[in-house]
This record gives structure tokens, sequence and C-alpha cells, in this order.
């Protein structure tokens, strides 16, 4: 299942248009190239469209199957498209740009040390992908092709940018499924922490752990201290938490609090405001957990997973404890 790769979700039973426009993308890809289109497919009515896919373009079909609600959806499928990757090595990925692929696409790039461009409105094939980009505002034409040392390259496509690939009467595609699990999700995590050390004042902290708004009070913090404790890492707090009372104004980071420049940084329930940022933005590695999946911290976070923080982080600190003794 090596060759081109197209990331789809369904929903409400149907594809939408911008699925068939990444199948047009592929194709001209793949023909160029020699290789084959496969189209990785979840959400509802995933199983139900695989024939079409088929029909307009994909030579195979994989159907993941999600255990979780549509917020926790990211994480899983993220987590399953990265162990397929590692296991047939596509030469290209493609995402429908949106806030989907901006909370997977990055996270899989750096998972796979492959190259990673967005916002694509044409690809061409010449020895090795083309993307074409118009960057600032349209401004100006760029194209990009993956240093010679990556091995995969994951784009993201703007929707309306390619024509829709049309049925082909009798054309068919072969369907397989995947099961996505929770598990998946915390392996990708695991890779960025090096280490579990005793548990450090926060300015000096290798590993942060902030909570903000969506902690909605101080029994939330503990849920946050748990996975800490778990990563020897600090506790730390954005100013709303703090104003509201449910944390001591010590851990609060941001502008008007504490500079943190950890390893990784793993921010719960936090917006991701221009004063919060401007207290994380030395640190290596920003990990985001957020329901909201337009929420503005996504858009400079590494790695980002759109769900209820307490259901994914529980889940994040019993799946790390176990990797991590194991």
């Amino acid at each position: 299942m090596s060759g081109i790769w197209v990331c789809i979700e369904a929903g409400n039973g149907e594809l939408r248009g911008v699925a068939y426009e990444m199948i047009t993308a592929a194709r001209t890809l793949a023909d160029a190239a020699g290789q084959q289109v496969s189209a990785l497919v979840w959400g509802e009515g995933a199983k139900d469209n695989a024939d079409k896919l088929g029909a307009c373009g994909a030579d195979s079909v994989v159907v993941i199957e999600t255990a979780g609600d549509e917020a926790g959806r990211p994480a899983e499928v993220g987590g399953a498209v990265a162990l397929l990757a590692q296991e047939q090595s596509p030469s290209v990925v493609l995402f429908a740009d949106g806030a989907f692929a901006r909370s997977v696409a990055p996270a899989l790039a750096q998972k796979l040390n492959a190259a990673y461009v967005g916002d694509v409105v044409d690809v061409a094939f010449d020895g090795a992908p083309v993307f074409t980009r118009l960057p600032y505002s349209g401004k100006v034409i760029e194209q990009v092709r993956p240093a010679s040392g990556a091995a995969t390259a994951i784009a993201t496509i703007r929707p309306k940018a390619f024509e829709a690939a049309e049925p082909q009467e009798g054309r068919t595609a072969g369907v397989s499924t995947f099961a996505a699990t929770p598990e998946a999700a915390a392996r990708v995590l695991c890779d960025v922490i090096r280490s579990v050390s005793e548990r450090v004042d926060l300015s000096e902290a290798d590993i942060v752990v902030s909570g903000g708004r969506g902690v909605k009070g101080a029994e939330g913090f503990k849920v946050l201290e748990e996975l800490a404790d778990v990563l020897g890492a600090a506790v730390g707090a954005s100013r709303p938490a703090i104003d509201e009372g449910w944390i001591d104004a010590q851990y609060q980071v941001g502008q008007t609090g504490k500079t943190v420049a950890p390893s990784l940084y793993i921010a719960c329930g936090i917006s991701g405001s221009i004063q919060h940022m401007a207290g994380i933005s030395a640190s290596k590695y920003i990990v985001a957990i957020n329901k909201d999946p337009e929420a503005e911290i996504f858009a400079q976070a590494d790695y980002g997973i759109v769900a209820d923080l307490f259901e994914a982080v529980p889940l994040l600190t019993q799946q790390l404890r176990d990797m991590l003794q194991a």
C-alpha cells in the first residue's frame, strides 16, 4: 500500500467535495510517478463510500475504524495513519486543508521525519513531487519539493483548487479495514518524551503540563497533576485559571507570569491567547489538548489532540505510564 495516500473524513454518511478533489491531485502524482493511489477513509459512512472512492480513481481503500467519538477522532486517526505509514512508507500523504489536518498532519510529519507543506493548490512530478502554493494572499507563486533525504511528503490540499474526480464505469478498488486504537495516539506522544525525572520548579522544568479555562476548576488540575507525576513534569496554568482561583498564582505561565522553555509543553484546555503563547514560545515541542478544533493554540502546536481533556488526559496518563515502564 505504498504510493500516494489520500486521507479522507466522512461525515453524515457522505464525503465532502474536497475528497474527490484530492483523488484528482493524487492521480496526477501517481500516474506521472507510476505509483498507486490508496484512500484512507474514516468517520460516519466511511464503509458505505469506499466503492465511490474506487470508482473515482483510488486503487485501494482502507477504512479506519475508530472507537471514540468525533472529538477524539484526530488522535485515533493520526495514530493509525502513523502506524500504517511506518509499515508501508508512502511517498506522499494528502489531507484536506482545515482544522483536522492542522491537528494531525504536522505531528505525522514529525513522527515520520517527513517533509510537510500546507495549503497546496497544484501538484506535479519531476523526479520527485512538486507542490505549488500561493503565499502572501496569492501575490507569490511558490513551488516546493521535498528535500532529498525525505522519503515521504505530507501535504494539505486547498479545497476547490482541483477539479473533482468523476466516477468511471466499471472501475473498482479493493477495500480493507484497520482498527484505530487510543494506544496509537499515546505512542505518538511517547516518542517526544526522552526521560522522566522528579518534579522540578516550573521555570526550570524540562516538561510542563498546563491547564486553562477548560480545566473547569481546582479538581480538574488533579487530573493534570497525575499526568505530570508520570512524566516528572511541573504543573502550570494560564491566566484565566489563576484569575478563577483554581490554582496559585506562582503557577502562571505567560506574558504576565513565568516564561518557560521546556522540551515538552502540554497545554490542556488552553485556548492559545497571544499573552500565553508569549510565555511558551521557546518550548521545543508544544502538545495541545482542546475540544474546540478551532482553538488558536492548534496553529502553533507541534501536536494537537481535539478531545475533551477529561477523557484524553487520563487515557494518556495510563498509556504513557504503561509504555514508560515497559
